[in-house]
């Protein structure tokens, strides 16, 4: 008898080990396929944390695992080993990623510098043609503020050559110019403001006047996206979705930005002047069709020519693979 009520308990336990485990499947398979995105502490990154604390995410039946990463080498080694799925950065910097033979798609627009990048320079330089023969500090080795500075030069037919260069890091730039140890810097806010405060400096151009060409997207890993394409068309839909929620309650809003970027919630304000977000009537435009591309092709391309003038990068990678036109509509 004792021995018949052992065998019963274990057929009762095991019975009920597999009821939990279909449940816990059940539940896992509501969450959606797990989804890890990098990100650095840049306010065009913002509301991507507010689809995950108002659980725009959850709602839309993804999983999305939001992981601040300010290097991006650091994000490309981390999707390349796939500890993370993709990562937001500038049109750029995918062409890199891309050109490394780590196959990624752009996915969805997020943000454009709009006014807090520019290039600083002397009274006396009135136009990108003056800079010739002119010192310019500026990232040499890469990057958003050496790609919109190579792009300006090239919209105008000027040969990088003729510019004397200095290389610095956006900050590092304008920090010399405000110091009068250069004639020009490629930079960004604060030291635009400071640029004009001196008595010799101003604002040649500023990115404004250039809207999506220092803009940013999300990369996803090709294999992903292939495998995954209703996570990433959640993914599109919950970004959208947070855009929206920044008009419907936007105290709520910032404040949630402002805790994501580290910030006071007027430093966020102020963080908001100077960029642009990207709603789904400014992804249609940007990303365009397969038949019809918009801006974003234009720029990849441009990038990946001027990347291997420049040796930065060994090869062009194919353009056509690294945008899908199907998410944004």
């Amino acid at each position: 008898m004792k021995k018949l009520w052992i065998i019963v308990l274990l057929i009762v336990m095991v019975v009920a080990t597999g009821c939990s485990n279909n449940t816990s499947g059940k539940e896992e398979s509501k969450s959606g396929e797990k989804l890890s995105i990098a990100v650095s502490t840049w306010v065009g990154y913002a509301p991507l944390y507010i689809a995950k604390e108002k659980g725009i995410f959850k709602k839309n039946g993804i999983n999305v695992e939001l992981v601040k990463m300010e290097s991006v080498s650091d994000r490309r080694s981390s999707m390349a080993a796939n500890r993370i799925q993709g990562f937001a950065t500038t049109v750029d910097s995918h062409v890199v990623t891309a050109a490394s033979d780590l196959p990624v798609v752009q996915v969805v627009a997020l943000d454009d510098s709009y006014g807090g990048d520019g290039i600083v320079a002397n009274k006396e330089i009135k136009s990108l043609k003056d800079l010739v023969g002119k010192t310019v500090a500026v990232q040499t080795d890469g990057g958003a503020s050496f790609f919109w500075f190579l792009y300006q030069l090239n919209q105008e037919g000027i040969n990088f050559k003729d510019i004397k260069t200095q290389n610095m890091t956006a900050g590092d730039a304008g920090a010399a110019f405000v110091a009068n140890k250069v004639d020009a810097a490629v930079t960004w806010e604060p030291w635009l403001s400071k640029a004009k405060e001196t008595t010799f400096g101003s604002v040649l151009t500023s990115s404004d006047q250039t809207p999506g060409v220092i803009a940013d997207t999300i990369g996803l890993r090709k294999d992903f996206v292939e495998k995954n394409p209703k996570v990433v068309k959640a993914l599109v839909k919950s970004w959208y979705e947070a855009l929206d929620y920044i008009q419907t309650d936007k105290e709520d809003a910032i404040g949630i930005m402002a805790k994501a970027m580290g910030q006071s919630n007027e430093e966020l304000e102020e963080s908001l002047n100077g960029v642009r977000f990207y709603d789904q009537e400014k992804n249609k435009e940007y990303f365009g069709t397969k038949e019809n591309p918009g801006k974003l092709n234009e720029l990849t391309t441009l990038s990946s020519k001027l990347w291997v003038e420049l040796k930065l990068i060994d090869k062009e990678p194919n353009i056509d693979e690294l945008i899908d036109y199907s998410f944004v509509h």
